[in-house]
């Protein structure tokens, strides 16, 4: 097979990147068993897409790729909030971090969330000679719910779990965070949108703590709450594949002390939620 010369290679490495940018499209059916068009590219829709590679085998293709530096990779998803104050929000919330880092005796801000945990586990990867299996035998389903506040500068986390996380709980969640914070002159509650947090009696209560002011997410925004990826740790090492379906107080009582270790903070929990990092919200915080 011959070598394309250097004016040739750098032209074909340029039309190879501008195709795969595009996506496969219709032109590639053939590559495909069921004749229909691929959603995403792989070497045979590569091969038959560009007629200079069609005397390549799988492998020819693969390096050629590779020695342009065009490999396979994990996609990004684009993030997208239809709310149409995005931008204010996003503003909002900066301002509000900024007012805590700048008045750290004085202002608090906290995200807040809710989560749920069945009593069945879910499957998940482990190690062994067999599959292990989530079992659920002798149990019947069971749903428990928590309410969480996040310290985006120190790791503190408070929280509260019930069957039922309502307006009652919201509630008490706020009436702990005033006992946690007793100091704070302002206290920002970062949160979604859910119907409950604005529920009458919720805004009533809210007039014995005129410190706390509820700082409004976009709609469909979680990325912006960095609380949802300690939900993520929590499922990840307590709730999957676990072997307390038959005992559910013992799961219950598993679930608060992975919550209990961050009460007084945790570097740990802010680095694992990308606080420490360089994304959106870790700039807020750390004012870079």
């Amino acid at each position: 097979m011959a070598v394309p010369a250097a004016g040739t290679a750098f032209s074909r490495k340029q039309e190879l990147e501008e195709r795969l940018r595009q996506g496969p499209g219709e032109q590639t059916p053939a590559a495909q068993p069921d004749g229909l068009a691929p959603s995403r590219w792989t070497l045979p829709t590569i091969r038959v897409t560009f007629d200079w590679l069609a005397e390549y085998t799988l492998s020819g293709v693969w390096r050629l790729l590779d020695r342009c530096g065009l490999r396979l990779r994990s996609a990004r998803v684009q993030q997208y909030s239809p709310d149409p104050e995005y931008a204010a929000k996003v503003a909002n919330l900066e301002m509000c971090l900024w007012e805590a880092r700048r008045y750290p005796k004085e202002v608090v801000a906290v995200f807040l969330d809710q989560m749920g945990f069945a009593r069945w586990p879910e499957p998940a990867p482990d190690w062994g000679a067999e599959p292990a299996v989530a079992d659920r035998r002798g149990a019947k389903q069971g749903l428990w719910r928590l309410m969480g506040a996040l310290n985006p500068f120190s790791g503190q986390v408070t929280y509260l779990d019930n069957y039922i996380i309502g307006r009652e709980k919201v509630i008490a969640c706020y009436e702990q965070l005033v006992a946690v914070y007793p100091q704070a002159r302002r206290l920002y509650a970062i949160q979604d949108n859910w119907s409950i947090h604005k529920h009458p009696d919720v805004v009533e209560a809210l007039k014995a703590w005129p410190q706390i002011e509820p700082v409004w997410l976009p709609t469909y925004a979680p990325w912006l709450n960095p609380i949802e990826k300690l939900w993520r740790w929590l499922r990840q090492d307590v709730l999957k594949l676990h072997r307390l379906a038959d005992d559910w107080k013992a799961l219950g009582q598993r679930v608060r002390a992975f919550l209990d270790q961050f009460k007084d903070g945790s570097q740990r929990l802010l680095e694992y939620v990308g606080l420490l990092g360089s994304g959106q919200i870790a700039r807020m915080v750390h004012g870079t």
